[in-house]
């Protein structure tokens, strides 16, 4: 038995290559979009992938199931728990074979059983790998979803980013009865979860990529809350806002995505083009990093840097995915990494980008401040302090006064935002704050600023406050 393991930075995602060296067979577990790793890595150990599989509809990346078996004429494995809402739509598709609790499957020596493991979602299923040319015990498990390192998968999603109301209580009921039949099963149990510390999919997820039952028994408090009700509190308490691409990716993800070969070719567009994106109200998408866009940037244009491993969330915050995309790149040789990546998350209307040499003419700058320049001046009437910080991080420590809208919300709340004062954004590092405050510069406020250092700076310089209190604007 052989075992890789893939993993995305920006999306803390992973996945998993398992392979029988003696059949040359391997099985894909929560694949990429981005197939051409698995593919390189399969003609590396002499392996040809038969197999791919999905723990569940994922909501935070697209599924590259289809794309691997459309590449490789592998059989896809999909779950069939749950009612009709959780179907996949390419289910009777001739590559596709539905598997439920108890089902299995060979590949080459290397036995899959299915767990059904609801909870994050109700069709969540995960597989016990045995090595039968070794052993008759089931080696680990891939969790995907419902067991990370240090934590478990939130159950809110479908009520909170995909509309399902009255969803996230009965899932984190059946989180709590998931839980309590991983408590039965052997300690010895290696676990290969489907993501890492920065995901979205949980509130505190370890950075480790592995980890084993046991000590998931002794250390994950998941497991050591043995009260119903006590575990769905603590399980729905301070789970951070769900990103609003989330929707979207389980749209994409139950109907199935499209495939990359399918999607037509970003043409390299000149400055006139961009003038006219503009003009006729395009969203376009400034990658470049802080420091390039603050000293110059086409005006209405929206800066996300791609420098930081967490840009890809950000732009499926804030990206409408019912209009086409434009972006500038930070580099000219960035296209095809750049490209990969909208697509991870479904943003696969880009007619075009734009190099940095476009920006020749008609720029304008993005004014930045220090936590210490700051300090002189605020408070002040007509200053106007905004946190786009996450909720929990508001409610841990905030500059004294400060009005909240995390970043995501920013272009939804415009009117809650005086255009006579002078706004500065602030985050914990300087990265969302430049982001909102281009945010703001592009829907016309005229006195914008970005405090450009992290919160030990203005903790330090300003004064503080904690607990959730009262916005500093109200309309």
């Amino acid at each position: 038995m052989l075992l890789r393991y893939f993993y995305d930075e920006k999306l803390a995602q992973a996945s998993y290559m398992v392979g029988c060296v003696a059949t040359g067979e391997a099985l894909v577990v929560d694949p990429a979009r981005n197939v051409t790793q698995y593919l390189r890595a399969a003609e590396k150990e002499g392996l040809r992938i038969t197999h791919v599989t999905e723990t569940h509809i994922h909501a935070d990346f697209v599924s590259g199931s289809r794309e691997l078996a459309a590449s490789t004429g592998a059989t896809i494995y999909l779950s069939d728990m749950g009612d009709d809402n959780w179907k996949y739509a390419y289910a009777d598709d001739a590559n596709v074979i539905l598997v439920t609790d108890g089902d299995s499957w060979k590949v080459g020596n290397i036995k899959v059983d299915v767990l059904h493991t609801p909870g994050h979602t109700p069709e969540h299923i995960a597989f016990l790998i045995t090595d039968t040319a070794g052993a008759d015990k089931p080696m680990g498990v891939f969790t995907g979803d419902f067991l990370f390192v240090g934590d478990v998968g939130r159950p809110d999603l479908l009520e909170e980013a995909a509309g399902y109301k009255g969803t996230k209580v009965a899932g984190a009921r059946q989180q709590f009865k998931t839980v309590a039949r991983f408590k039965a099963l052997p300690d010895y149990l290696q676990i290969w979860p489907g993501h890492g510390a920065g995901s979205a999919c949980g509130k505190a997820l370890g950075a480790i990529p592995s980890t084993t039952l046991g000590y998931e028994k002794l250390f994950n408090l998941a497991f050591q809350l043995n009260e119903e009700d006590a575990f769905v509190d603590w399980l729905l308490d301070g789970q951070p806002e769900p990103p609003k691409y989330f929707a979207q990716m389980k749209k994409v993800n139950k109907l199935g995505p499209v495939l990359t070969s399918a999607l037509p070719t970003p043409v390299n567009f000149d400055r006139a083009t961009l003038d006219n994106v503009i003009e006729d109200g395009g969203q376009v998408f400034d990658l470049r990093n802080r420091g390039q866009f603050s000293s110059t940037h086409v005006p209405s244009t929206i800066n996300v840097p791609a420098d930081n491993s967490t840009f890809v969330t950000y732009m499926g915050w804030l990206v409408d995915y019912e209009r086409p995309v434009y972006v500038l790149l930070p580099s000219v040789d960035s296209e095809r990494e750049i490209l990969h990546d909208l697509r991870s998350i479904g943003i696969d209307y880009v007619p075009g980008y734009f190099s940095p040499e476009v920006l020749t003419h008609r720029t304008q700058a993005l004014p930045v401040i220090t936590a210490k320049e700051l300090a002189k001046r605020y408070p002040h009437d007509d200053i106007v302090v905004v946190d786009v910080r996450g909720k929990s991080e508001y409610a841990d420590k905030h500059i004294e006064g400060a009005k909240h809208i995390q970043l995501g919300y920013v272009a939804d709340r415009l009117t809650e935002l005086p255009k006579d004062a002078t706004l500065i954004t602030y985050c914990a590092s300087g990265y969302r704050s430049q982001i909102a405050a281009s945010l703001l510069q592009a829907a016309g406020f005229e006195d914008v600023m970005a405090l450009n250092e992290g919160e030990e700076c203005w903790t330090r310089y300003l004064p503080t406050e904690r607990g959730l209190v009262l916005d500093a604007v109200t309309v």
